[in-house]
């Protein structure tokens, strides 16, 4: 018989007593979760929180009193969701407001979780806490069952690409631990999984506040044979849900401490890397080889994602902070026109007319939302049609930068096809935005480098009156200019600012040649007084539909043309001080305005009368200063 027994195995608390290096070794090289609760209101995402840290030993015992006073309860009976609501504000109302994360590890894993809010208003704050997550746990009331925000929930989660989602069926106990009551939960959110991208989804029945089947196994639940909300947390594989394949380095910091170092730093967002790889500098599209891959501890023999590296090259290149480093037979998109989905977050909505700041990878540019395609209406998660997006909108838009970026399709590649929208003034974080993929147009794209700051609405806001284009077309001699300059003198006189762009002053003589195409740059003119506060007076014979159409379409807002149609012969009117005291235009035939917003007749009338019918259809357009 043998003398020897086996020694039972070491307990985290006796290993940090014997030998603290080795625990933090061990702690170190465990492998991280990232997940978050969400879910719709006192779903219990708190306290099922609160449950797991306290069954799992992750619960400081000064906590716990804390806890402890504050539920008012006596040692048999804790609040767990006071473990992570610690506002003032949450603990008065009962509910979660802000993301809270929290820390805990096992034997098999560390994690951090996000506590999301479930209120509708809070929608952005459920969005910043499942951005990073591994796995969403989506809790569901035994009670209610699936629920709008469940659906909400859902979509996000899909929308941003988490790979894993567990449906906790959560308060099993007020429903007496019923399997039939389980079973129709776990079909109507199958129905809804079923039109989302959710590929891996798990159904736990739980009670959070009794502790059936978060921790442990429970005898009222013996019909579930699946595993416990903390089996499944510490085995669903997350290993190979990174991209490991597309090797993508953009550049942080280029490191030379002396002139025998030279090396350019950064995280690995995508793919591996190794010494003796051919590699591709963007945009300068230079090749090299890696020397090194240095980290603290020494160099490495290979490296991946998401680890932060300084990679030495065989060569002297030019690099800088924003340069990625590609291998040169696997590249991103290249381009500075997108498409993508838009989570916003900002009390301050969306304006198309501004630019904003764009953060991609270690990239900060200037850029500008083209186009809203369609928002997400978040009652029935159907799609929309809208110009703008509000706070916690979700809809897909068009993006161009004024510089390229390197980027690729978000369901690819997170590391490289998230972004943020930055308000360039306050600084603050307005949007989150995921790349769907390169419009359809990209290549057609001619950008400026710069963009006006201001919008047109900002510009409204400020001087109390909006600009505007007011377009006085008709034949030749018929008194337009005349029209033009008694308008701008009623428009200044009641607190307006405007102006007269004539076709005979000189100087706009090439913007409204009789008889001819209207070049663009008078569609540009107009959009741009328009947009600096001016009603522009235009006095044009424009005898092309179309291009009138052009200026109403492309140039100015709807709300913010109006067309006059000037018909009656007026060749002896003239134009007061200040005017050409000439015919407009001389010309032919032109095409009539469809449906003008007024016709005007001089016949009989003083120009200044029928400016004064010009400025009574602006008032009611409310045009003027209030």
């Amino acid at each position: 018989m043998s003398d020897s027994t086996s020694s039972a195995p070491v307990t985290g608390t006796e290993l940090i007593e014997s030998d603290i290096e080795e625990y933090l070794r061990q702690h170190q090289d465990k492998e991280l979760l990232r997940f978050v609760f969400c879910g719709s209101v006192d779903d219990g995402k708190s306290t099922l929180i609160g449950r797991l840290l306290h069954d799992t030993k992750g619960i400081y015992e000064d906590q716990l009193n804390a806890v402890k006073r504050a539920s008012k309860t006596d040692d048999s009976e804790i609040d767990f969701s006071l473990f992570t609501d610690g506002l003032k504000a949450e603990r008065e109302q009962g509910i979660t407001i802000d993301v809270a994360y929290r820390y805990f590890s096992t034997a098999k894993r560390k994690f951090i979780v996000a506590d999301t809010p479930g209120h509708v208003q809070y929608t952005r704050n459920m969005a910043t806490g499942a951005s990073t997550a591994n796995v969403a746990v989506i809790l569901i009331d035994a009670r209610l069952g699936v629920l709008q925000q469940s659906r909400r929930h859902a979509y996000i989660a899909s929308l941003l690409g988490i790979p894993h989602i567990a449906v906790a069926v959560n308060k099993m106990d007020l429903v007496d631990f019923a399997q039939e009551r389980f079973e129709e939960i776990k079909e109507d959110f199958s129905a809804v999984a079923s039109k989302l991208d959710l590929p891996d989804v798990t159904y736990l029945p739980i009670s959070a506040k009794q502790g059936d089947n978060v921790v442990s196994a429970s005898s009222k639940l013996s019909w579930f044979d699946g595993p416990t909300m903390l089996d499944y947390l510490e085995a669903v594989p997350v290993a190979h849900d990174r991209n490991l394949d597309d090797f993508r380095f953009p550049v942080q910091l280029a490191i030379r401490p002396d002139l025998n170092y030279r090396g350019f730093a950064g995280q690995i967002a995508s793919g591996r890397v190794s010494p003796g790889d051919e590699v591709m500098v963007l945009p300068s599209r230079k090749r090299s080889r890696v020397r090194s891959v240095d980290t603290f501890e020494g160099e490495l023999d290979r490296a991946e994602a998401p680890l932060g590296v300084t990679l030495r090259l065989e060569d002297e290149i030019d690099i800088s902070r924003g340069d990625m480093i590609v291998h040169p037979d696997n590249l991103p998109h290249v381009g500075r026109r997108f498409d993508a989905m838009l989570v916003w977050m900002s009390e301050r909505p969306l304006d198309a007319k501004r630019s904003y700041l764009v953060k991609h990878t270690t990239q900060y540019v200037r850029a500008n939302v083209d186009d809203v395609a369609w928002q997400l209406d978040l009652e029935t998660l159907e799609r929309v049609e809208g110009k703008t997006l509000s706070l916690n909108d979700i809809g897909r838009v068009r993006v161009h930068t004024h510089r390229p970026l390197f980027f690729d399709g978000y369901e690819g590649n997170h590391g490289t096809g998230a972004f943020i929208v930055i308000d360039s003034v306050t600084n603050d974080t307005v949007a989150a935005g995921m790349i769907v993929e390169p419009s359809a147009d990209a290549g057609t794209l001619v950008d400026s480098d710069q963009s006006s700051h201001v919008s047109r609405a900002e510009r409204v806001e400020r001087c109390g009156c909006r600009g505007g284009t007011v377009w006085l077309t008709g034949p030749a001699a018929s008194g337009k200019t005349a029209v033009a300059y008694a308008l701008e003198r009623m428009l200044f006189d009641a607190g307006a600012t405007a102006t007269v762009v004539d076709a005979n002053d000189g100087v706009s003589a090439d913007l409204g040649r009789a008889g001819t195409e209207m070049p663009a740059e008078a569609a540009e003119l107009a959009r741009r007084l328009a947009d600096c506060g001016v009603i522009a007076i235009f006095a044009f014979q424009s005898p092309g539909a179309k291009d009138r159409a052009r200026v109403r379409d492309l140039a100015v807002a709807t709300d913010a043309f109006i067309e006059v149609s000037i018909g009656a012969d007026a060749a002896n009117a003239t134009a007061p001080a200040g005017g050409s005291g000439k015919p407009s235009e001389t010309g032919g035939e032109g095409e009539a305005p469809g449906e003008p917003a007024t016709e005007l007749s001089l016949d009989g009338k003083d120009p200044e009368s029928a400016a004064a019918s010009v400025l009574t259809e602006l008032r009611a357009r409310k045009w003027l200063p209030r």
